[in-house]
């Protein structure tokens, strides 16, 4: 993935301008982006239609749509959700250039109650492990029918604020809910392995 060298001149303008630059540093660890860029490659396998449509829930920062712009999928608009109010200016600033061309927005809210504006191509979450099954039923439940969904999870247990974790990606796949699974992977990390299930609702 090669990635635009103004996309990274408006990631530090984030950096330098966040309240908090630790928070938006997190973003760009090792770890963090590797997870991102292995989502996308699984992804782009999948993708071959144009002009695609992605709502991102638990897009935090914004990195994932940044590195979605960047890869060679076909994306007319990203929105990026996050329920931390602090994570909508940084996102913002993060894809300034796509949010000028009107192709990104951030917003603040609760993915479990979101309402879609327009039907999305593709929906991401990557921050399963933050809700509980009950709110992950809300939250599909709320996605347009027939809509491709990209969602990932880990065995990561002894984060408190991992309420719903998994031993294996059978399992979680198992809980997903989604009628026709298209990729089941696992990346290894050294704290813990991240699952990345892709299917339609």
């Amino acid at each position: 993935m090669k990635v635009d060298l103004d996309d990274v001149a408006f990631w530090m303008d984030a950096i330098r301008n966040a309240e908090n630059q630790y928070s938006v540093l997190e973003s760009f660890w090792k770890g963090q982006l590797k997870s991102k860029v292995w989502l996308i490659e699984n992804l782009s396998k999948l993708v071959q239609t144009q002009n695609n449509r992605v709502v991102i829930h638990g897009g935090w920062n914004g990195v994932l749509s940044a590195l979605l712009f960047n890869s060679t999928i076909d994306i007319k608009h990203i929105t990026s959700l996050d329920i931390d109010v602090s994570c909508e200016e940084v996102a913002a600033m993060i894809n300034k250039r796509y949010e000028i061309e009107n192709r990104f927005c951030a917003v603040t809210a609760d993915m479990s109650v979101y309402q879609y504006q327009e039907i999305p191509s593709i929906v991401i979450n990557t921050s399963t492990e933050h809700i509980t099954q009950e709110q992950y039923n809300t939250w599909l439940s709320n996605v347009p029918k027939d809509t491709l969904v990209v969602i990932q999870n880990n065995n990561y247990h002894s984060l408190p604020e991992h309420i719903r974790t998994f031993d294996t990606v059978d399992d979680f796949a198992d809980s997903s809910q989604l009628n026709n699974i298209l990729c089941k992977d696992v990346l290894e990390l050294p704290l813990y392995n991240r699952f990345l299930i892709i299917g339609y609702k």
